[in-house]
């Protein structure tokens, strides 16, 4: 692939690379004019998020390349749309801002438009939220130009925290501008998370099956996976199950299988002991491939959900006889504060849960100011939070190994320690 697209970039006459051969000139990348690079890099970063991963080094050496071009053009350059275009898209694709920054300050004939710079700038500074207004204002103006696609974009990264639904609107006319581009698999993956916050299961299964049918070889559909459980596991249930099922086709059998694993482990923590068992289950029957570690983590997020129901000691047996190399790290912790949870529900009652001799004893630690000590809650950290793309959807559940301090994790624990806390209340009760 690679050899075909510096082919292509050859012909082109785009860019004289470090393996240029034959009569090509050193200095051709200095007589190339911007928007003619920039065509390139949309090139080479569609081919990516189109399942050409082998491209990523390309981007990253085209990105350097013409960030230098564009700090050693000369300012008449600039009077070409196309060009100043070029520095903008190059900005919102990734580029060093500082560049922007450069072009604009030098920019002593007006050919960049002030109000588009100062809104890019900001935001790739990380002040999204105060470029709204102005660029809501301007980016209309651009509508149909070469830059529009990509400042509805950043509007709609703009928008999404404080109105998701106006945020859906931007990534629509961005992804309906640019079909078949980053800015389309962009656009359509945030628009599925903001479908969530939003709760329109409806948008979201659009979102969703679009994108399946489209980008699930992209090296960003392993964040569009962890949103799509997100979306299934609150939506599960009579038509959706179809919906959900109409984008799985979309996926061959090992990542139709990560899928129902994601989606037994958010069930069996959320509680929904129904939802994990046939999530459960429906990744047992995709193991055919002879892979037991799917299999493993099957079983083990439904002896999870079985902890709560009647059949507490049997699941705990289940989950306890899963060796602890069979497991992430986050799995681990799961089994741990399901365990501690199930020991201390099924503990037979002793002296102190049948009397009021203790009803006094705090809850918490008491420490030297008399205050009563916080209880730790987790890090709190989404699990949207990251923005780094990583290699793609298929895998296991060990994807999501993390450290300590797992919000799942405490979430878990806290929900088990109330019901402790109840059965406690009604022993106290019991023994007046």
């Amino acid at each position: 692939m690679l050899k075909r697209l510096r082919s292509i970039l050859m012909t082109c006459c785009v860019l004289a690379t470090p393996f240029a051969i034959g009569s090509a000139r050193a200095n051709d990348i200095e007589e190339l004019a911007p928007f003619k690079m920039i065509r390139s890099l949309q090139y080479v970063q569609d081919s990516v998020v189109l399942g050409d991963h082998s491209a990523i080094e390309m981007q990253r050496f085209m990105l350097g390349a013409i960030d230098k071009r564009l700090r050693a053009a000369d300012p008449s350059v600039f009077s070409d749309p196309r060009n100043v275009d070029a520095a903008l898209v190059y900005a919102m694709s990734g580029g060093n801002p500082e560049t922007l920054k450069f072009l604009s300050d030098h920019d002593v004939a007006g050919n960049f438009d002030s109000r588009v710079t100062d809104a890019l700038r900001q935001y790739l500074n990380g002040k999204g939220g105060l470029i709204v207004e102005n660029l809501s204002k301007a980016a209309p103006e651009y509508r149909n130009a070469r830059i529009g696609p990509y400042l509805y974009l950043i509007l709609g990264n703009a928008t999404s925290q404080q109105d998701p639904v106006a945020a859906m609107k931007y990534y629509d006319w961005a992804r309906l501008t640019a079909p078949g581009t980053i800015i389309e698999e962009a656009a359509l993956r945030r628009s599925v998370f903001l479908a969530v916050q939003a709760n329109a299961p409806d948008k979201g299964f659009h979102y969703a099956l679009t994108y399946a049918r489209r980008y699930l070889t992209s090296p960003y559909a392993s964040q569009f996976a962890d949103v799509f459980v997100e979306l299934a596991v609150a939506h599960f249930g009579g038509e959706a199950q179809g919906r959900i099922s109409e984008i799985l086709d979309f996926m061959d059998a090992p990542r139709q299988r990560e899928v129902y694993l994601r989606v037994a482990r958010r069930a069996a923590i959320a509680g929904k002991q129904a939802l994990a068992k046939l999530a459960s289950e429906r990744a047992e029957t995709l193991g055919a491939d002879g892979a037991a570690q799917p299999e493993v983590l099957a079983g083990f997020y439904a002896g999870l959900a079985s902890v709560p129901s009647s059949d507490v000691f049997a699941a705990t047996a289940s989950i306890a006889a899963i060796p602890d190399a069979e497991l992430s790290p986050r799995d681990r912790a799961l089994r741990d504060a399901a365990k501690a949870v199930a020991d201390a529900v099924v503990r037979p009652p002793n002296d102190e849960s049948l009397t009021q001799a203790f009803v006094s004893k705090p809850d918490r630690p008491v420490v030297s100011d008399g205050t009563a000590e916080a209880e730790d809650t987790g890090s709190g950290m989404s699990p949207f939070g990251s923005a780094t793309p990583v290699a793609a959807a298929a895998g296991t559940a060990e994807a999501d190994a993390g450290e300590a301090g797992d919000p799942e994790h405490d979430g878990f624990v806290a929900k088990g320690r109330s019901k402790i806390e109840e059965i406690d209340a009604l022993l106290k009760g019991e023994g007046k």
